[in-house]
């Protein structure tokens, strides 16, 4: 592991931010840090980083005891943003490098890299302010990674970004994952999470609810659902379906339909099958996953939700 939060409590005047939270971080994958606003997650961040300092419990860093000697191995970037509105690009940025131990002459030959590989010289020169918020955005995510850190914290790193350079950004984290970096990803769009995230954990009310790896989590949340694909009437595939599961939604394309089940508590899939087979046309079946997006729903307000997941095939 390269980071190991054990048991952490965190208390500012009469709220309770984080109570009693422990989880690791193994080393090199993209692991998701989740929940809704005011769950604790940012409150972490700033431990993980010694911002703050916990009241109980303790961080490793690679087995040994947080220090400040190791937060010079972690790159952040914060939801808040913050640069110098009235610097140039190159030059705010060297200052940043510079600021992570860098020497000047290394840090300019980082930000070169980087800028040249996100095609950033174009605004070399210009000041902060002249940056739409995308661009700053990139600016704060380079000034990040110039020290090369072990371990890189991105705290909702799509916010203002468009579907090209989020997309970017996306291939980005992934190559860096493969180069042997550790990503701490912080997001509400789960969908982001889900396309990146070899592993999450959920906070809320301060508290960790929930974690493992995504693709287990996503089985353990499986409620017995399944894609129809069939070339038939849907009104005579539901009358036969009967009592062994509920319909969700349905949908054709050309003379092919699709028709989302849930199947009823002691329903068998071949019990299904046998039951439409003399109505309909079966060409696929589809098991359908939960989408992170369901998990958390159902996990943070407690509500069952209809399964708008991503069909996934087993």
């Amino acid at each position: 592991m390269i980071l190991q939060i054990q048991h952490i409590h965190k208390r500012f005047h009469n709220h309770v931010a984080l109570r009693d939270v422990s989880f690791g971080i193994p080393e090199g994958v993209v692991f998701g840090l989740l929940g809704p606003n005011g769950a604790g997650k940012t409150t972490l961040i700033r431990i993980i980083t010694r911002i703050f300092m916990p009241d109980e419990g303790q961080i490793l860093f690679r087995g040994k005891p947080h220090a400040d000697e190791y937060v010079a191995r972690i790159g952040y970037l914060p939801e808040e943003r913050g640069l110098y509105r009235k610097m140039e690009v190159y030059e705010h940025a060297v200052y940043l490098g510079m600021l992570k131990g860098l020497n000047r002459g290394k840090a300019k030959e980082k930000v070169e890299y980087w800028m040249k590989r996100w095609e950033m010289m174009p605004w070399k020169k210009k000041k902060i302010q002249e940056l739409s918020k995308g661009m700053q955005q990139k600016v704060q995510i380079m000034a990040s990674l110039l020290h090369e850190p072990e371990l890189l914290i991105l705290d909702e790193p799509f916010s203002g970004f468009d579907p090209v350079n989020a997309a970017l950004l996306k291939e980005e984290i992934i190559n860096l994952k493969n180069s042997g970096t550790t990503i701490l990803f912080s997001s509400h769009n789960m969908n982001n999470v889900e396309e990146i995230c070899d592993e999450i954990v959920l906070i809320n009310k301060s508290e960790k609810v929930l974690e493992g790896k995504v693709r287990e989590i996503q089985h353990a949340h499986f409620e017995n659902t399944f894609d129809f694909e069939f070339e038939g009437n849907v009104m005579g595939f539901t009358n036969a379906l009967w009592s062994g599961g509920e319909v969700l939604f349905s949908s054709q394309i050309g003379n092919r339909n699709t028709v989302r089940v849930r199947l009823s508590p002691g329903v068998e899939l071949n019990d299904v099958i046998g039951s439409v087979l003399p109505v309909c046309r079966l060409k696929e079946i589809r098991q359908v996953l939960p989408s992170l997006h369901d998990i958390f729903l159902k996990t943070v307000t407690g509500k069952d939700k209809a399964i708008s997941s991503i069909t996934q095939t087993e």
